[in-house]
């Protein structure tokens, strides 16, 4: 099934906001719009750097730009399609601080 990224203008102001990352996730950006999944295993396939959370949260951590950047998004695998949405991205330092405060499975993108 192909992948509908949610609030794909988050990534691109990220990334503008951001000039370093920017072909860091124009690459993730272009894998995402020709990805096809059927589990997320498959996700593991496309991203072999991303990290599938436990605790039943649904939630994928990419590592972006040499793990240079960090985000974490939520995915739920429908019937004619994944929808994938944001749910937070920044540095892997700043991503460092919420796992010490274990937010990584709580942590929603303030819009």
């Amino acid at each position: 099934m192909r992948v509908h990224l949610i609030k794909e203008k988050t990534v691109e102001n990220f990334a503008h906001d951001h000039a370093l990352s920017k072909a860091a996730f124009e690459d993730w950006l272009l894998k995402i719009k020709t990805a096809v999944w059927e589990s997320p295993q498959d996700i593991l396939t496309t991203f072999g750097s991303a990290d599938l959370l436990g605790r039943g949260s649904k939630r994928v951590i990419f590592n972006i730009g040499g793990n240079n950047y960090r985000m974490i998004c939520k995915y739920q695998f429908g019937e004619k399609e994944i929808h994938l949405y944001i749910c937070w991205i920044g540095s892997h330092n700043e991503y460092d601080k919420i796992c010490n405060k274990n937010e990584q499975y709580t942590i929603t993108w303030k819009l």
